[in-house]
């Protein structure tokens, strides 16, 4: 069976603390937009009412191919998020897919992610892993007394830069970030240091489980963008869980094709662009998502204005 349609999606949204008023102006604070996931409902067409997660289990490989379900089975493989960081995020780490399965049980992920910042305000920047020769054994210490921010590496970073953060890397937004993140299908985040922040319920700092987690020896690079020009496409990180790539198009189209090896998930970052392929076609604007099935295989990323995108897959 062939699944024909493009998938456009309805975000969901979360109010975190430290949110702001990008993603859903009048709604302060909105930190997150989850632009893939699977609980996201498909907006149109012949699969509409349907979440993401329930249309891969009843279509399988010919919504996810072959690569993500010889990985993760009929399981949605990735998790994708727009973030709003008018403050601090919490210093935190996310376990591997060993540690997952130990700590949070059989059937679980670890989290693997990579953000391209979308914007930076003059100054802003982030954490990613530690200063040189930070022991483990100083690393535990100070997770333990609260005086890890003693000994983590900042970094500034500006609009268009990637960072790639393997399980295990220490890290935190801060303030006058806008975000595009793509992580494994998972949501286990180990809270190290919240800065002051009273902890509750909702927001408990995960001491031992965070020990158990970081790794003292993982710093990420910042990559700048690359120099791109009109319809082209652009590899910004690829690694064993996905890859993704830069469209940038002002007046020519990108030709793209699954293979069926794997399904695309398209959000636009800049301008509108058209999802097309055989009589089928999605308007996409800033910050909406549709995802491009397996079985689809060849379409046309078209521009109606000068445009980016962001294109993730398995």
């Amino acid at each position: 069976m062939t699944l024909c349609s493009f998938l456009k999606l309805d975000p969901a949204y979360r109010d975190y603390v430290w949110g702001g008023e990008k993603l859903r102006p009048g709604f302060n604070p909105t930190a997150e937009a989850w632009v893939v996931w699977e609980e996201d409902t498909i907006h149109a067409g012949p699969l509409a009412g349907l979440t993401l997660g329930e249309a891969a289990a009843r279509y399988g490989g010919t919504l996810l191919g072959a690569r993500p379900v010889s990985r993760t089975g009929t399981r949605f493989p990735l998790l994708i998020k727009l973030l709003d960081c008018a403050q601090w995020l919490s210093l935190q780490v996310h376990p591997d897919d060993k540690l997952a399965l130990e700590l949070e049980g059989p059937g679980q992920f670890g989290k693997t992610e990579a953000w391209h910042i979308l914007e930076a305000e003059p100054g802003a920047k982030l954490i990613a892993g530690f200063q040189p020769n930070t022991s483990a054994e100083t690393v535990a210490e100070a997770i333990r007394n609260q005086t890890i921010i003693e000994h983590v590496r900042y970094a500034a970073v500006g609009q268009g830069d990637t960072v790639f953060m393997p399980a295990g890397t220490l890290h935190a937004l801060g303030p006058g970030l806008l975000v595009y993140e793509v992580q494994q299908t998972s949501d286990w985040t180990y809270r190290v240091y919240d800065w002051g922040r009273p902890q509750t319920e909702k927001r408990p700092l995960h001491i031992e489980k965070s020990i158990r987690a970081t790794r003292p020896d993982f710093t990420a690079p910042i990559v700048p963008m690359p120099a791109y020009g009109d319809g082209t496409s652009h590899t910004l990180v690829g690694c064993d869980y996905f890859t993704l790539d830069l469209l940038s198009a002002s007046t020519q189209p990108i030709d793209l094709d699954t293979r069926g090896e794997s399904f695309h998930a398209i959000t636009v970052i800049e301008g509108k662009a058209s999802l097309m392929a055989d009589g089928e076609r999605v308007d996409l604007e800033r910050f909406q998502t549709a995802v491009v099935p397996a079985s689809l295989g060849a379409y046309r990323f078209e521009p109606q204005v000068a445009c980016r995108a962001l294109k993730s897959s398995v």
